[in-house]
């Protein structure tokens, strides 16, 4: 299932802008943007991209027991990701490498979570509220759903202050659609008119189930059961992804309830480095897709605009030398403190838990003592 006749797009394939009756008030969510946020756009999609590439030689190296791709899907994340605002918390699933980046996570982290160095990631209280990577699938819908109700009973949206007042977004996959916690968290947002937008990042694969044997209709009507407002739009075009997370996010703020977008984009890679897309997937399909590549058609964009070459050198050069960095930082990374395994269980101090890490204190250091 490609493109559809549904998908809206700001960026013909090509880099051309469209315009027509369908994309005016999207047209009008960007025209704020400059020529600075511009470069800032493909600036990040190259430099995580590039980061990505790095990643993924470092699993086969051994520096890790598995990393999560997600080249091809950097303009769904990086439109989405500016279009948020400050106060809003993001529910990522475990591929939103580019989101994090935006928020301010340093994605080395990533690589020490996949590595087993964490228990759990990072605290989102220091990477501007983007939350933890969750691999079960679908899981992290309910807790964004959560997260938007206690938003909501707080009275910390509606306000009428865009500045101010908060909203969620969460990340998800087209596999995710088949889980009954999804579904669930769609319950649960529309019953609550929770400030809330679920993006669906449709990259056309759960793991090597194809969409169209998830779902004989295309997945954005699906909330149109849950009584939600949805669009599909070109996941491989920043500008549409921004566009639409804007005016969507900022409706779920206003008090207009929870709303849906779903993206078309695709997974270029395989689904992690466990895996072995060429064993189910079709040439020709992953063919048309590398044809529309997000960081190619904004590339081309830019340069109609006159973007000089030396942006684009430059940009090469940072992210070469970004990868070279969280190379050199992997390959000195340590094994965290045990005593690790008991922070962050409780906000307090408490007596079980002071009294196991006492235990397992004693009974380390009697590995030291040697023989009595």
């Amino acid at each position: 299932m490609p493109y559809t006749e549904h998908t809206l797009r700001l960026l013909a394939p090509d880099g051309t802008l469209v315009v027509n009756d369908r994309t005016e008030a999207y047209h009008s969510a960007i025209g704020h943007l400059t020529e600075a946020d511009f470069r800032e756009f493909y600036r990040v999609m190259s430099v995580v991209r590039r980061f990505d590439v790095e990643a993924g030689n470092l699993q086969r190296q051994g520096h890790m027991a598995l990393w999560v791709p997600s080249i091809g899907q950097e303009a769904a994340q990086v439109g989405s990701a500016f279009a948020s605002r400050p106060q809003d918390h993001v529910f990522p699933a475990y591929r939103e490498h580019s989101v994090g980046y935006i928020r301010g996570l340093d994605l080395v982290d990533i690589i020490r979570m996949l590595r087993g160095l964490t228990h759990g990631g990072w605290d989102p209280k220091k990477t501007n509220n983007f939350h933890l990577y969750t691999l079960v699938i679908g899981s992290h819908t309910l807790h964004a759903s959560g997260y938007a109700m206690g938003i909501s009973f707080d009275g910390a949206c509606s306000t009428g202050d865009l500045e101010k007042d908060e909203a969620v977004i969460v990340y998800f996959g087209d596999g995710a659609t088949s889980q009954g916690d999804t579904n669930e968290a769609l319950i649960f947002a529309q019953s609550f008119q929770t400030p809330q937008l679920f993006f669906l990042q449709n990259n056309h694969w759960a793991i090597s189930v194809p969409v169209r044997v998830q779902s004989r209709t295309p997945l954005f009507e699906r909330a149109a059961g849950f009584g939600m407002p949805s669009v599909q739009i070109d996941g491989n075009d920043v500008l549409m992804s921004y566009a639409a997370t804007r005016i969507m996010m900022d409706q779920a703020r206003s008090g207009q309830g929870p709303q849906f977008i779903e993206a078309m984009t695709y997974r270029i890679g395989a689904h992690t480095t466990s895996d072995d897309p060429t064993k189910y997937r079709d040439e020709d399909e992953l063919a048309f897709w590398q044809a529309h590549d997000p960081i190619d058609r904004f590339r081309a964009y830019l340069q109609g605009l006159g973007v000089e070459q030396a942006f684009f050198d430059s940009v090469a050069t940072e992210a070469d030398d970004y990868a070279a960095d969280v190379r050199k930082r992997t390959l000195t990374l340590e094994n965290p403190p045990t005593t690790d395994i008991f922070a962050h269980v409780f906000t307090e101090d408490h007596p079980v838990v002071t009294e196991q890490a006492a235990w397992l204190e004693n009974y380390l250091s009697s590995f030291e003592q040697g023989p009595s």
